[in-house]
């Protein structure tokens, strides 16, 4: 496993040690910052919860991001994720927490310019997580950004309180959802992407091989 981009790119990662763990594929995450603008994340904080192997947090480092914020209970994957961030020279940019998801809303600084999240699929409960996100006072800025990973299977909503899905990717049996913290008009349409125009979009787009850069 490597670093997708930015400037680690290439960088090797160590993986998931506990059962369970299931790392960010580096399609995705290159995928996923082909599609975020850099303006929305760059010279800001980043909040990645369910860190896992610390992969997507450390890939908005590479791209930019000043301060990255490590979310993970499990012990021995909280050793990965420090280990990946020293390897990769992000270690003074950074802090690893080990605390549950939930305790880290309420106790960790906020002002988030990104919050990243890919849980395991078979935890359940995205729905009320977000919704805990969004209710959270202080913990993203206006107009940040949430990027939330799961199951193909499981659908989510197109808002939340203030976060408003902005863009829907799939890719295999995974899918990215895209959320903006702020309030849009009424009559605001999402994207909707599905794996056919997906792969059109790919073949035709000048932005990179995995997204546009619009959303």
């Amino acid at each position: 496993m490597r670093v997708a981009g930015g400037d680690a790119k290439g960088r090797r990662l160590k993986g998931a040690v506990s059962p369970g763990t299931r790392a960010t594929t580096e399609r995705v995450r290159a995928a996923i910052f082909n599609i975020l603008g850099p303006e929305q994340y760059q010279g800001g904080r980043v909040l990645d919860l369910f860190a896992g192997t610390g992969s997507l947090g450390i890939e908005a480092l590479s791209h930019g991001a000043a301060w990255a914020d490590f979310v993970e209970w499990d012990r021995r994957q909280s050793v990965v994720i420090s280990n990946n961030l020293e390897s990769t020279g992000f270690d003074s940019q950074s802090h690893v927490h080990r605390l549950d998801v939930l305790q880290a809303l309420v106790t960790l600084p906020g002002r988030y310019n990104l919050v990243l999240l890919d849980p395991p699929y078979k935890m359940g409960g995205l729905d009320s997580l977000l919704e805990k996100i969004a209710s959270q006072p202080g913990l993203i800025v206006d107009d940040g950004v949430v990027v939330a990973g799961h199951s193909k299977r499981d659908g989510l909503q197109e808002k939340y309180g203030p976060l408003r899905l902005t863009s829907h990717r799939q890719y295999g049996d995974n899918v990215v959802d895209f959320f903006v913290y702020e309030q849009f008009p009424d009559d605001f349409e999402p994207q909707h992407e599905t794996p056919e125009n997906l792969a059109t979009l790919e073949e035709g787009s000048d932005e990179g091989e995995y997204g546009d850069s619009s959303w």
